[in-house]
């Protein structure tokens, strides 16, 4: 079984390119800081930096969503491979495919103040608060922000 599980923080932008063709398909690539446990390493390296790439609807979500620094959960499988460089040198390659990917924390921990660009829906009944955090969603709100 080849299966990875990942939470960590973009280091970059995500790369995004599209494949020639009919129907073109998103291919994102990034890389994300996983701290290690312990961070007592031998080395003094107190995280590792795991190269991930995502194809079709996951590279578009990556592209439109995921920035720099922004701290994601993903599964997915490694993948290995290798090609020559202009050098003539080999390069060995170690990948993470991701399957799924996700926000680890919301936007507002990450510091963000706007709101991905939803406007609620004008309504004359103020949110309520519910506890723990929550608020109860006003009469008159038909769409939500996410799905």
């Amino acid at each position: 079984m080849n299966k990875v599980i990942l939470m960590g923080r973009l280091t970059r932008d995500p790369e995004v390119r599209y494949s020639q063709g009919e129907q073109p398909l998103a291919i994102a690539r990034y890389s994300i800081a996983v701290d290690r446990r312990g961070r007592n390493s031998q080395d003094g390296q107190t995280a590792d930096f795991i190269n991930c790439v995502a194809f079709g609807r996951q590279g578009e979500f990556a592209e439109k969503y995921l920035h720099k620094g922004t701290k994601i959960a993903l599964t997915g499988r490694i993948q290995t491979g290798s090609y020559t460089n202009k050098d003539g040198v080999k390069v060995y390659t170690t990948d993470v495919v991701v399957e799924e990917q996700e926000f680890a924390e919301s936007k507002n921990a990450q510091g963000g103040s706007d709101n991905g660009g939803y406007v609620p829906a004008q309504s004359n009944a103020a949110p309520v608060e519910a506890g723990a955090g929550f608020i109860n969603i006003p009469e008159g709100i038909e769409e939500l922000p996410f799905n």
